[in-house]
């Protein structure tokens, strides 16, 4: 999901391999925040609550933190706020509005000790802050953010309508290793003649991949046939012949280069 918050604070703010990019709105900075505060003066934020109701997330040893999610569509985004910006801020709530209009997911939250959050605002530190994001990334958005579950489980539960039970279980240790034969970062060293076929309905692996391997490969006797309505098995009756046809010409291809 993507984050919105401050460019004060932004250093600090997790990006995650499996995370999506996060997006950086503008704040005026920690420095100028405090030098227009009299000496003596508390750090508080009175709490605004709003009609609706506010959602609280436990954690152990922590401070409950309260925030409001809005269910919808990936990809999602989680406001983060400026220093002791609470929820209910103009901006959240125009992003939300946002979100809402297009039925995408979106979370706004209050840091520990701002707003609704429980906790002590004077004792609160950035890296405690940094502990606020990871675990609203952690317990309450869902998307890419899925990894620490794998992790802890062991296996990824993938929904797929290709499945009897309409789910893949797909163990850890398969995803690890499979990282070891990724090839896209470099040329990859095949140099016979190549055809990929891929259904543009393949909801599985899209359809550009087969675009990006045949620009990867070192041959130059490339082609990439694609079928507009197949989807990713590619088993009707079109789909196999163009397969086996495909298949027939390249073994005269081949044949003719032997003799």
């Amino acid at each position: 999901m993507a984050g919105l918050g401050m460019a004060a604070l932004g250093a600090w703010v997790p990006c995650r391999r499996w995370s999506k990019a996060a997006v950086f709105g503008f704040h005026r900075g920690l420095t100028a925040l405090l030098a227009g505060k009299p000496e003596g003066t508390p750090l508080w934020l009175p709490a605004c609550r709003q009609k609706t109701s506010v959602s609280f997330l436990s954690r152990p040893d922590l401070p409950n933190l309260a925030y409001k999610k809005l269910k919808g569509k990936s990809p999602g985004v989680i406001f983060i706020p400026g220093y002791i910006s609470n929820m209910n801020g103009t901006k959240a709530l125009a992003i939300e509005e946002f979100c809402k209009s297009l039925g995408h997911a979106y979370i706004r939250f209050d840091y520990s000790g701002v707003g609704n959050s429980d906790g002590n605002l004077q004792e609160c530190t950035v890296g405690r802050w940094r502990k606020d994001v990871l675990s609203i990334i952690d317990d309450l958005a869902e998307g890419p953010q899925v990894k620490k579950e794998v992790e802890m489980k062991g296996v990824w539960a993938m929904p797929s309508r290709y499945s009897e039970d309409g789910i893949y279980h797909i163990q850890y240790s398969f995803i690890k290793e499979a990282e070891h034969h990724c090839l896209f970062h470099s040329p990859i060293p095949v140099n016979c003649p190549i055809r990929l076929l891929h259904g543009m309905k393949d909801d599985i692996v899209p359809w550009h991949t087969s675009i990006q391997v045949a620009d990867r490969v070192v041959s130059t006797d490339v082609d990439v046939i694609l079928r507009k309505h197949s989807d990713h098995r590619m088993k009707e009756k079109a789909d196999i012949q163009l397969l086996v046809y495909t298949i027939d010409d390249l073994i005269d291809k081949l044949s003719t280069v032997v003799n």
